[in-house]
C-alpha cells in the first residue's frame, strides 16, 4: 500500500506543476511560474523519496531528497515575498 502511496503522491505534484506552468503560460502571473517551481521541486523529493524507499531501502538516500524540497519552497517564498511587494 505504501509504494501505490508514494506514487499517487509523485504524480500529484507533477500534475499540480505542469497546471500552475500551464497557467502561467495563459496568463503570464508570476506568483504561478514560482508555484509551478516550487511543486517541481516537490516531485524531485517525491521521486527520490519513492527511490529511498520503495528502490533502494539499503542505500541513505535521505540527504539528497531534502535540496529539492527545501529549493521549491525557497523559491515560493521569494516569489511570495518579491511580486506581492
Amino acid at each position: 500500500m505504501g509504494p501505490i502511496v508514494y506514487l499517487l503522491c509523485i504524480l500529484t505534484s507533477l500534475g499540480c506543476a505542469w497546471l500552475l506552468a500551464r497557467g502561467y503560460r495563459r496568463s503570464g502571473s508570476r506568483l504561478l511560474f514560482w508555484s509551478a517551481l516550487c511543486f517541481l521541486g516537490l516531485f524531485l523529493n517525491n521521486l527520490l523519496l519513492f527511490a529511498d524507499l520503495v528502490l533502494f531501502p539499503g542505500l541513505p538516500l535521505h540527504a539528497w531528497r531534502y535540496p529539492p524540497m527545501l529549493f521549491g519552497i525557497g523559491l515560493l517564498v521569494y516569489g511570495l515575498v518579491w511580486e506581492t511587494a
